[in-house]
């Protein structure tokens, strides 16, 4: 086991919680951290942590909070609040980031930040989670599978549920609409822009397009330069969600997003674990090439939460344990390989 230093920011949320969790029963001892003392202070003492205390305000001005850290796993979201500020402050400070992001704009952030990590030697790769590894590593055995393929859907059927802080990310997602990878570039749709049927490997069902990490990752994983991510809707939230498309001006608006992310967390807690143990989540993908010739990979993993903890353990443990490497921007799969996702625990391949 490494003797290295880490940190996992926002530690006190539900999955930072689990990962702390796993990474203590794996033998692993970060130093935990976050914003509220009593919070941060009581966890470290219910594993007996060393932890540290600030905010991310803190950190912009004083990176040094960080300095004797190796690795900095960062779980608190939203991420568009926090991964700017914690990935410079690990560039200034030759520490690995990596985060349990889904955000589209945090990946590309990162990506522009690839020649600044290659130069200070570290890596960062957010999305070491549920957001991207099962469909990072579908894309990437899809693309080895058709190395010709044009277009790239991805896909999964979960019922895990939301934690506070992926619940608060989609509220602040909703006025920026849907996303999708169009010859090369980002862009921008309406919100459930495409339907189609889908069997994700549990029998077919209606499915619409989501703004989904992979809009980013795929691209940088595979260069395929046109890429769509669905999850199954029913046939009414379809119809909801084209009709907030009208509304995402008012949608963005501060006191509009306050009374939202209010309700979040009033209301949101996250799966317990005897509901966590019951999900499966199947991923699905599908490649096509300019001649029409298509072809598609399943696999079944854990539920989100139990994937992003097993996940983040697992690439924070292997950065760690290296001792020279890649550095720069990588997608999880591009820094451990298209198979990563089946070194995590319940994963299965479907026919």
């Amino acid at each position: 086991m490494s003797k290295k230093k880490w940190m996992i920011y926002g530690a006190t949320g539900y999955s930072g919680q689990l990962i702390v969790e796993k990474a203590v029963s794996a033998g692993m001892r970060p130093v935990l951290a976050g914003r509220s003392r009593d919070k941060v202070k009581a966890l470290a003492a219910k594993h007996n942590l060393d932890f540290q205390v600030f905010s991310i305000e803190t950190l912009e001005k004083s990176n040094i909070l960080i300095e004797e850290m190796d690795l900095v796993l960062n779980c608190a979201g939203p991420f568009s609040q926090t991964a700017d500020v914690m990935m410079k402050a690990c560039l200034k400070n030759q520490a690995h980031y990596i985060d349990i992001t889904g955000e589209i704009d945090v990946f590309e952030a990162a990506a522009r930040l690839d020649q600044a990590a290659k130069e200070s030697g570290v890596v960062l790769c957010p999305g070491v989670g549920f957001d991207v590894i099962p469909t990072d590593c579908v894309a990437a055995t899809l693309k080895t599978m058709m190395p010709d393929a044009t277009h790239l859907a991805l896909g999964f059927d979960s019922r895990s549920g939301f934690s506070p802080g992926t619940a608060k990310t989609s509220v602040e997602a909703l006025p920026q609409g849907g996303k999708v990878r169009k010859d090369g570039e980002i862009v921008t749709v309406p919100l459930a822009a495409k339907t189609r049927k889908i069997d994700f490997g549990d029998g077919e069902k209606l499915a619409m397009t989501i703004p989904w990490g992979d809009v980013s990752t795929a691209y940088h994983n595979t260069q395929i330069p046109n890429i769509e991510v669905y999850i199954p809707g029913s046939p009414g939230m379809v119809k909801q969600l084209k009709r907030m498309n009208w509304f995402k001006p008012i949608l963005g608006l501060g006191f509009v997003q306050n009374f939202l992310k209010k309700r979040v967390e009033n209301k949101v807690k996250g799966p317990d674990e005897k509901t966590r143990a019951k999900l499966k989540t199947h991923v699905w993908g599908e490649v096509k090439n300019a001649a029409g010739e298509s072809k598609t990979f399943r696999i079944k993993v854990n539920n989100g939460y139990e994937v992003t903890a097993d996940g983040a353990v697992y690439v924070a443990n292997a950065l760690l344990g290296r001792r020279a490497g890649a550095s720069g921007y990588h997608t999880p799969s591009m820094l451990l390989g298209a198979d990563l996702i089946e070194k995590l625990p319940g994963t299965e391949l479907l026919k």
